[in-house]
Order: structure tokens, then sequence, then C-alpha cells
């Protein structure tokens, strides 16, 4: 009988239902078992960085049940998941039972009496396991060196930095990382040419006018000059290019007034007939950003709601950069189409897509359904945990994956040019769909709203009813919500899909930034301790570093670099660094006085971080112990009870509500701001 070690109970259950009545057992070892100690540096600098591991003090009960197991059974399988977290997980519990030898910084993998297999599957599916239990490979242990490179990359910046920064600004419980601190200076730069952006008022001109249809264009050109600037700036992250136009308050009115004594006609029309084609099938960094802006999930949620679909054998695997689909797939996913839409929707031959990164791993698939079912079937599986969100989110996923094999819609555009004999030249458009092809499925609402064709002739005349302006300002460069945030990090190759959200839930946990709605705000602790850092160790945290070493972790994983030659590449300079820097008398100052009054003595409130967040408390600390809670207010909105400020608050669940600033006196709350009336 063979034992089967898996890293979650519900894949456990998934395998035992799909495995039913065969000769596997399985076993779930609840993520991780052995791992370096959280209270020591555990890395030996005088043996290449060995690291010390230990087996986890919580996990003891569950490596004793393993041992025993695995004494009863003649044949160990390991199937955690197929990244590197997953390996690293298979290779501990090998180096557990006997089966690894370490030759630090190699390891070797012995044969004992029973035999040790690795399978690797893209879903958990009947079809899919039998494929993987009948062609095992090995451990690989490449991967196992490029999770461990990291991992000790990572404690050492860490445990190095961390006492640097507790020194520096007399906060024990703050903490620096290689990428958190780089993800971090994203927005504390963003932040600061925000600041530094200047604005500047403009206005824009809408005409209305009425021929057989009735239009509304915008005011483009006089004399065949355009009216709108468009302006490029470098910033940290890239380029960034905003418009304006020429119509300030100096020449509005009298703009105004030429086209209000103008006369008009129909100069050019122009037509088009574009093709749509559907975007690729979700990679992880994807599923994660459109999941932000169509369901409004965090990119923590969007993980733990598709671990729990891909553990249930609901979709593959969640951590891919693969825009790959299976033959298997596009096929099903053809015929579904036909029965489904009919012929006309579906292609001759299957459509691929290549992706533009160059180390995304082609072997593995995209994110994908394993069956097509749409969500409204879901819960007739049995035994099935799914909630609503869980529906949400496999709802995308189907409705992109089958939309890869759908024809492309054909849209017809119209342009129309609408000129004074002043010269004064507006433009209008609009659009009709002719073919909704895969829109049918992913856009029903646009496919609706664009179903006829403005029909006005060339050289038509046409009548001015009504001018509007709009003054505007220009936009600075916008904010990183959870989205952006994580698609400029792919962009610039800052860490990898599956370690975006760990990340982003890190820098909030220990109050560097917040988000003002859903957009990132550096806090007065956050701003601080990145100019510290990126000044300290300009390298370390540079862009181009960063990334340099993320390609670095794929060539280990790949076998193509010593785990050890990219370790002293980081470690060397960084030591040499921190030394000069521990020694050098200066301190981070964090500005955190504020206008406010402390109602006991009268001195100013000062904003005060902790590892449970910010708090108001008295300057006069220790002779005056005031505090108070840090309220977040919603501007624009009054309680209806008894019209005191709505603030942000959070259950015991961590769960975002929204309730009254005079509270206990006034009890209102809601879940949702919406319900709120300004």
């Amino acid at each position: 009988m063979a034992l089967i070690i898996v890293e979650s109970p519900t894949k456990a259950r998934t395998f035992n239902r799909i495995l039913k009545g065969k000769d596997y057992y399985v076993f779930a070892t609840m993520g991780h078992i052995r791992d370096l100690p959280g209270k020591e540096m555990a890395i030996g600098f005088e043996n290449e960085f060995e690291p010390k591991y230990e087996i986890i003090d919580r996990k003891t009960k569950t490596v004793d049940q393993l041992i025993e197991l695995a004494s009863k059974h003649n044949e160990i399988i390991l199937a955690t998941d197929m990244d590197r977290e997953g390996e690293s997980i298979s290779f501990h519990v090998a180096h557990i039972l006997g089966f690894i030898r370490d030759k630090w910084p190699d390891f070797e993998i012995e044969s004992g009496s029973r035999p040790l297999k690795r399978i690797v599957f893209h879903e958990i599916t009947a079809s899919a396991l039998e494929e993987a239990l009948a062609h095992p490979s090995e451990l690989r242990i490449d991967l196992v060196k490029a999770q461990q490179a990291r991992r000790i990359l990572d404690r050492i910046v860490g445990y190095e930095l961390s006492p640097l920064l507790w020194k520096k600004t007399g906060k024990n419980w703050l903490s620096a990382g290689r990428v958190q601190t780089v993800a971090l200076r994203l927005i504390v730069e963003r932040e600061k040419e925000r600041r530094a952006f200047k604005l500047e008022k403009y206005y824009q001109i809408y005409g209305l006018f009425k021929s057989t249809e009735e239009l509304k264009g915008k005011l483009i050109s006089k004399d065949d000059k355009s009216f709108e600037i468009s302006n490029t700036i470098s910033l940290y992250a890239g380029d960034y290019t905003y418009t304006k136009t020429s119509i300030t308050d100096e020449n509005l009115t009298p703009i105004m007034k030429d086209l209000e004594g103008d006369s008009y006609s129909v100069s050019k029309t122009e037509e088009e007939i574009i093709k749509r084609y559907p975007p690729p099938p979700y990679t992880t960094s994807l599923l994660q950003q459109d999941a932000f802006y169509k369901c409004g999930f965090s990119s923590k949620m969007v993980m733990r709601l598709a671990q729990d679909l891909y553990e249930q054998g609901i979709i593959t695997y969640h951590r891919t950069d693969s825009f790959n689909l299976s033959t298997q797939f596009v096929f099903r996913a053809k015929d579904y189409i036909i029965e489904k839409y009919g012929s006309d929707y579906a292609l001759d031959k299957p459509r691929g897509y290549r992706t533009k990164s160059r180390l995304a791993q082609e072997a593995h698939e995209a994110i994908r359904p394993t069956k097509l079912v749409d969500e409204s079937s879901l819960n007739t599986a049995k035994g099935k945990k799914i909630t609503v969100n869980h529906k949400k989110l496999y709802k995308i996923i189907f409705e992109r994956a089958v939309a890869t094999q759908m024809k492309e819609a054909e849209i017809k555009v119209v342009k129309i040019y609408v000129k004074s004999s002043k010269n004064y030249l507006f433009e209008t458009s609009s659009q009709q769909v002719l073919f909704d092809g895969f829109l049918k499925l992913t856009q029903k609402d646009f496919v609706t709203q664009n179903n006829r064709s403005i029909d006005i002739k060339e050289g038509a005349p046409i009548t001015l009813t009504s001018l509007e302006s709009k003054d505007q300002e220009t936009s600075p460069p916008p904010r990183y919500n959870e989205a952006s945030l994580i698609r400029i990090m792919e962009e610039k190759g800052i860490g990898r899909p599956s370690t975006y959200a760990p990340i982003i839930s890190l820098i909030q946990d220990k109050g560097y930034v917040e988000k003002d709605y859903r957009y990132f705000t550096p806090t007065k602790l956050g701003e601080p301790i990145s100019d510290y850092l990126s000044s300290s160790f300009p390298i370390l945290f540079d862009l181009s570093f960063t990334s340099h070493m993320e390609e670095e972790l794929d060539e280990i994983a790949e076998g193509k670099k010593q785990l050890t030659s990219v370790l002293h590449e980081v470690y060397d300079p960084f030591k040499k660094q921190l030394d000069i820097k521990a020694n050098d008398g200066t301190m981070v100052t964090i500005n955190e006085e504020t206008t406010e009054k402390c109602p006991k003595c009268g001195k100013s409130l000062t904003i005060r971080f902790s590892k449970f967040g910010k708090f108001f408390a008295c300057s006069g600390y220790p002779a005056c112990k005031f505090t108070k809670s840090f309220l977040h207010v919603v501007p624009g909105k009054k309680c209806p009870k008894c019209q005191g400020d709505i603030v942000v608050k959070y259950s015991k669940n961590r769960k975002r509500f929204y309730g009254c600033s005079n509270y206990p006196k006034c009890d209102f709350s809601s879940w949702t701001i919406k319900d709120v009336k300004a």
C-alpha cells in the first residue's frame, strides 16, 4: 500500500474521493512541518550560509504521525503543490523520513527499502491523478535550492535590518524585508511624485448638435491646430503621460462666443471595422488584478479562494505565469461553445497565446476550470464547500478561459467630424457590435449598449443646440491600488506571483501603508522608514537589483546558478554597508505630532504606532497617559442618527464596517458605505 503525502486536508479529501477503493492512504502535513526557528538567525555563515532547520513546534504530533504511517507503507508518494514552496514541503518530508543526505549546499536522495516518488499535476481530477501516478518523477532538487536561497536571503536581510531599524527609531516591532521594502518604496515614491506634481486648470468644451441624429462632440482643434497638449514626465517606476488643453480662463470666453455665433456642417466621417480579440487566460497576477476590479477582492482573498477551488478539483493550479491551455481543454471548450452558442462562435483551430515573460514556466498551464460547467452548477458537487465569493471568482475564471476559444468580435467604429465656418473642429464617435463573438459570454452589457450606428452623411448641415464647458485639472500620477501595484511589481520583476499577496498584506499589517478607499498611501511611519532604507542601502532596494535577484533565483531553479554564489553576491556588500550604518550615529525622525490638543493637559497629541496599528497619545507622556483610538473619517458622510462623523472600523474578525464617531452614545453601523447617506 502506498502513502500519498499532500499539504492540506481539503486536498487530501479530494484525493480520497478520487482514489476511493484503491490501494492508497492520503496524509496531509497541514503546510510546512520544518522551518528556520523564529528566535534566532539560524544561518551558518561559517559554512556557506547553511540553514539550521527545525521541526516546527506545533507540528511535532503531525511529524510523529507521518513517521509512524511511513513505517507501515511500502511506498512513499510526494504529492504537494508543484511550485517551489510545494517542492520544499516535499523535501522536508523526505528529509524527516530519512531519504535525504545533506552535503550542503548539495543534497543527495538516498534510495532506502521503500521507493520515494514525486508526482506533479496541474489539476486534481481523476484523469490527471491517474496520469501522474502512472508516470512518477523524482524530487526536483533545483527547485528546492531556489526556495531555500529565497528563504535564506529573506532571513538574512530581515534579521539583520530589523534590529537596525529598532536602534534608529526606538520601535522594536518594526521589520524590513528584501522585497517588502521595495514594494513600500514604490508607494512612497509615488506619493512624493503626486506632491511634486503641479496641478493646472484647463477646460474641455463640448457641443450638442442636431441633425438626423443628436450628437455630442468634443472640441479638438482650430485651424488644424490641436487644443490638446500631451506631456510626459519621468517617474521612479517609469514615464507618466498626462494631457490637458490650451483652453484656460484667459481664452475660454472668446472661444465660447466664437462658437455660439458660428455655422456647422459634417466635414468628414470615418468608418472602420475592427476585430476585437479575447484576452489571454488568467495567470496568477492577471487573476489578482481582474478580481480586484470585477469582484472587489484583495490579492490575499483571491489566493485563498483560488486555493480552495484548486484543492477541491474545480480549477487548475493557480500559481502560474503561463498562458498555455491543454489540448484536451481547448477541444472540450470548442464542443461546449458549439452546443451553447452555435458553430458561428467556435474557432476552426485552437487559439494560443505567447507570454511576454522570459521567465514564464511554459510547461505549466494557465488557470482554467477542470470541467466546463458554469458557476451555477458548483453547488451540485457533493461535499464541496462553495460560497458566493468562490462562485464570483470561478465565474471570471470560467468565462476568461472559454472566451479564449471563441471567435473574435467585429465592431464598426464611426468617427464624425463637425467643422465650423471659422475652422473649429469637433469630434464624436460611436461603436456598433456587428458580431459579438466572445463578448456574448464576457460583456453582454457592452453588446446591448452598442447595437446601433450613427447614420449621418458627410457634408450634411448640422445645428449647434448648446455648448458646455467643463473645468478640469491635470491629473497627478495615480496612487497604487492592489491591482496596479501587482501590475507594476510584475512589470519590474519584483517578487513572483505567489509572493504578491503576502507582501501587500505585510506592509499594511506593519502600519507602513494604509488604504484611502482602495488606494495605498504611506503613513508617517512608512515614508521615513522607506527613505532611510533606500538611501542607506541604495543597491539592495533598487528596482533593477531586486529584479536581477529574482532572475538569479529562477536560474538556480533551472540548475544554471549555484545557490551559494547568489547568496554571496547579495550578502557580502550588504554586510559591509550594514556595519557602517549600524555605527554612524544617525536616527530616523518620524514626525508624529498633530494639531489636536490633549483634553487632559492641553499638550499636543501625537500619532503613535504599535504592532496593533495607529493611535493618538499625549506628547506629555509619561506625565500624561491619555490615549485614544485613531479613527479614519469618511469625507462627505454623516451619521443618519446624530450627524456625527462616519468612521471606518473593524470587527474582531478584521472585517471592515462603518460606524458613528460618537459611539457608544450613538450605535449606528453599516457594512457598506452606500447605505450611509451623505
